[in-house]
């Protein structure tokens, strides 16, 4: 199978940076309660979470300086600060590492980011993977995959180069007939979509891209105003609802691909023994068509 190309640039303005660090930092505050990091609750709360205040105080800092991180001027903030306020919002690396580069973005992120193209030698890989897989963009355009993952996900190369990305595809009709839980995988698509927004701001591509499935799905506006951050858990299973090999899961281990423009691998994989590594080997096995 040859590589594909991503679909290429799209004009719109990049995401508001100072907009997504205010609004990230609130949607972190709302989902802590007070008795969660230690403090008295006083009567009624007219909105969910911890205050400004009491998070500044949690964190060493003033209220007022505080505040003007959440209104989007963190660049003068030091590490031991935004290191501070996420310890008390709890947040993980991966969400850590978001509120770093949205309070401290890199130079080169401010650039305009153009389509990426599978190197030869990775496609090759992925033909010979014994297991389902595929590579995916910044921009999760899906750039190549191998006749498994064609039989156990679709056939990719049945769609138009611009409809082959996994945001996309997670709020298709295809995936509520392919996953057994489409919604954790919409929701994984989104914040992996807002992870690598948060990584290339001005790319115009990634900015479409979101204004377009904030037009067509509700289910995705929900989500997007969620803030979730993540790339997918490695080890995290994924059952699959299959036209012919019925239901099994498969576990997942996504990988970055070293040198270059940032590229991921994903692969899939079955327990040794199962079910599931029968339904496998029997996809596998078939000598027929990609099926759709």
């Amino acid at each position: 199978m040859s590589s594909h190309v991503a679909p290429g640039d799209q004009v719109a303005s990049g995401l508001d940076r100072r907009t997504e660090l205010k609004e990230f930092l609130r949607s972190r505050r709302a989902r802590l309660r007070p008795e969660d990091v230690g403090l008295p609750t006083y009567g009624r709360r007219r909105v969910p979470g911890l205050r400004r205040e009491e998070l500044a105080q949690l964190a060493g800092v003033s209220y007022a300086y505080y505040a003007r991180l959440e209104q989007g001027y963190g660049d003068t903030m030091s590490a031991e600060v935004l290191d501070a306020v996420a310890r008390v919002l709890r947040l993980n690396e991966e969400e850590r590492d978001h509120l770093i580069r949205l309070a401290q973005p890199e130079r080169q992120s401010t650039t305009q980011a153009g389509p990426q193209r599978l190197r030869p030698s990775v496609q090759h890989l992925l033909d010979t993977i014994g297991v389902p897989a595929y590579v995916v963009s910044r921009r999760l355009d899906i750039l190549g995959w191998n006749r498994l993952a064609a039989a156990v996900f679709g056939d990719w190369g049945l769609l138009p180069p611009e409809e082959r990305n996994v945001a996309r595809l997670a709020f298709s009709p295809e995936a509520r007939d392919r996953f057994a839980d489409p919604e954790r995988v919409a929701l994984r698509a989104v914040g992996a979509l807002r992870m690598n927004a948060g990584k290339s701001p001005a790319d115009s591509y990634l900015s479409s891209l979101i204004q377009e499935l904030s037009q067509k799905s509700e289910e995705f506006r929900q989500l997007w105003a969620r803030h979730e951050v993540s790339c997918g858990t490695i080890g995290e299973t994924v059952r699959i609802r299959h036209p012919l090999a019925g239901e099994f899961d498969l576990v997942q281990e996504p990988m970055a691909l070293p040198g270059g423009t940032p590229m991921r691998l994903a692969t899939y994989h079955a327990e040794p023994g199962s079910r599931s590594e029968e339904a496998l080997q029997m996809l596998a096995s078939w000598e027929m068509e990609p099926l759709r």
